[in-house]
């Protein structure tokens, strides 16, 4: 399916979602129908936009009063530009491009040709404001953009409403997710490795997650609610900015010099690692065998609903917790589990063939997501760090620009499709009802770090080699001050 050009030449352009950029066999590649060849400097190739200067893409994401550039190119242009070009001197280049085009420094403004112009203006700004937000955190991304509005404006009264409208949702959608980031609990992994001491003392000093949850589906549930409230905080731009090298024919500066834009992507990394560590802790804390048993159980029966669910990131989180060799180690307490239903989830989970298995799951959930009657049937969410890995490997195999120093736009054009159906993906909103105790208690419930998890796991069943042994013993007079 191609996407048509916008050639309304009265009205708005179509105004569609940010979804709909993918259509049902995900995102649509296809930017051009003409063969081969060159255009303005844009070079293609069996009708799709393989190359061009980075001049040349500029101007073809300009408006003009009979042509509005595709929504997919929008999307992939604007997400890969920032490798070569920060987005307020981009905005400024569009802006200026418009103001000499449309001539509208002229004295006297064409007002019948401004009338079919500024829509399309509006509608790009409008996409790159509900896409890139965090573009407008920056005070002259924002003045660009008034200013291209006030010049138009006197042509046609409806603009400035326009405009209001348009900020304000931007606003509003800063103002959410600066909210949401606040509202995320910052969390320190070493809060605990003295509950060890607990081990000692008969009455529980801790909540354990069978006290605060011990319905499994219901704690899938919740899971879920946390990895898409992390999700939908973070930026398409921010896979991009991860990235970020020098680029070669730019001798100055980095883009995005003073700072990588990556908080949100880099807290999501860690709340993974907070989850592995909270499963650990929760399974080494017991005293007894039988109950230890009965927390592994409990979370393996948690992950296979995460599985059913769609959400892959937690289940890996939980496997990844179970294998850590504080618990592995645990050898009279795993023979107190049905281990059938772990061996098979771990086998969905497998890193052969390029994690085969989870990748062939993954693409079943994509469809089921693609055919949808409800929210619940949606969900997907991708194990995290192997997407995150796809894109680095993405990036680190090809060149961004092409030995004539052309932007290599075929690779933009693979970036944009992994990272838009992310997009998608991140837009579900959790159909689960929240509990807010659990949420809690996930956030804060302590955890042990590496070495408290050994003391305990010590603790738990006696080391078993002289290697661990005295790692027992020097693990008890750092944490427990005993000899």
């Amino acid at each position: 399916m191609k996407h048509k050009k916008s050639k309304d030449k009265e009205g708005m352009p179509q105004t569609l979602s940010s979804t709909s950029m993918f259509t049902p066999c995900g995102f649509s590649p296809h930017l051009h129908t003409s063969k081969e060849g060159e255009q303005g400097g844009l070079i293609f190739q069996d009708g799709n936009l393989t190359s061009a200067s980075l001049d040349a893409l500029i101007q073809h994401l300009i408006p003009t009063t009979d042509y509005y550039p595709e929504k997919a190119y929008i999307f992939t242009f604007l997400l890969s530009s920032r490798l070569f070009i920060e987005p307020h001197e981009l905005l400024s280049r569009v802006c200026h491009k418009c103001i000499e085009q449309q001539r509208l420094d002229d004295p006297v403004l064409d007002k019948a040709r401004i009338r079919k112009f500024g829509p399309k203006i509006l509608q790009l700004l409008t996409e790159w404001t509900e896409t890139f937000p965090y573009d407008f955190q920056e005070e002259r991304m924002i003045g660009h953009l008034k200013d291209m509005i006030h010049r138009i404006a006197p042509c046609d009264e409806a603009y400035w409403k326009k405009m209001n409208q348009l900020l304000q949702a931007l606003n509003q959608k800063l103002a959410t997710l600066s909210h949401g980031q606040e509202g995320i609990v910052k969390i320190s992994t070493a809060v605990s490795d003295k509950l060890v001491a607990f081990k000692t003392k008969p009455p529980s000093i801790q909540r354990e997650i069978l006290s605060v949850c011990s319905d499994p589906y219901t704690l899938a549930q919740q899971l879920t609610h946390v990895e898409l409230e992390r999700l939908s905080h973070i930026g398409p731009e921010e896979f991009v900015q991860a990235f970020v090298h020098k680029d070669p024919l730019d001798g100055t500066k980095t883009c995005f010099s003073e700072q990588k834009k990556t908080s949100n992507l880099e807290a999501y990394v860690k709340w993974f690692n907070r989850l592995c560590y909270l499963v650990a802790t929760e399974i080494c804390m017991p005293a007894k065998k039988k109950q230890r048993a009965q927390v592994i159980e409990f979370f393996i029966d948690v992950a296979r609903e995460c599985f059913n669910i769609g959400n892959f990131n937690s289940l890996m989180a939980i496997i990844s917790g179970m294998n850590m060799s504080p618990v592995s180690r645990l050898k009279k307490t795993w023979s107190k589990v049905k281990t059938a239903k772990f061996f098979i989830l771990e086998h969905q989970m497998d890193p052969t063939g390029n994690f085969y298995n989870y990748r062939t799951a993954l693409r079943g959930a994509a469809h089921r997501s693609l055919t949808a009657h409800s929210n619940r049937e949606k969900i997907v969410i991708p194990f995290f760090s192997l997407l995150i890995k796809d894109i680095y490997f993405l990036n680190e195999g090809c060149a961004n620009r092409l030995p004539n120093g052309h932007v290599n736009f075929e690779k933009f054009l693979e970036l944009a499709k992994q990272v838009g159906e992310f997009i998608t993906w991140k837009q579900v909103e959790c159909p689960f009802e929240q509990d807010p105790n659990i949420i809690h208690y996930l956030h804060t419930a302590p955890i042990f770090t590496e070495d408290g998890l050994y003391l305990a796991s010590y603790e738990s069943e006696s080391p078993e080699n002289q290697t661990e042994k005295d790692r027992w013993k020097s693990l008890r007079s750092t944490i427990l001050g005993k000899t």
